[in-house]
């Protein structure tokens, strides 16, 4: 069984969401996936990961306060940084713009390369998903 959560509260306070939900139904936190992007992985990039820090991500904050865990899988969705970009914009005014036309594609892309092991992902096949987005793209496709 698969619960889809999206919170209608604000990113830094959806762990209140996250922890409501897993209380209601029982999910220990390391049952619980959570989507995020990432500024430290470059566009057009996906991992998984288990566990962990919140890198200074305030929605992950809130979710490791509010669950009392960082024990969750953590699906990271990368969007670049704006130093990688030499913009000299605040990370926050980053984050929450629209990225280039190229930029979304890229994420679409990486997006949808997640989607292909979701099945291995629910199942917790993390190892089989793990390698299948580490895999480098054929050049010469």
């Amino acid at each position: 069984e698969v619960i889809l959560l999206k919170p209608s509260t604000l990113m830094n306070l959806s762990g209140k969401a996250v922890a409501a939900v897993s209380a209601f139904y029982k999910i220990s936190a390391s049952g619980i996936l959570v989507a995020h992007d990432e500024l430290d992985l470059l566009p057009g990039t996906a991992r998984l990961k288990i566990g962990g820090g919140s890198a200074g991500h305030n929605g992950l904050k809130s979710i490791v306060s509010c669950l009392g865990s960082s024990d969750f899988v953590r699906l990271r969705i990368g969007i670049g940084h704006p130093r990688d970009k030499q913009l000299q914009i605040p990370v926050a005014d980053y984050v929450l713009s629209r990225p280039s036309k190229e930029d979304q594609e890229l994420i679409s892309s990486a997006i949808k390369k997640a989607l292909s092991c979701i099945s291995e992902i629910v199942e917790g096949d993390f190892s089989r998903a793990m390698s299948v987005l580490n895999e480098k793209a054929d050049s010469r496709k």
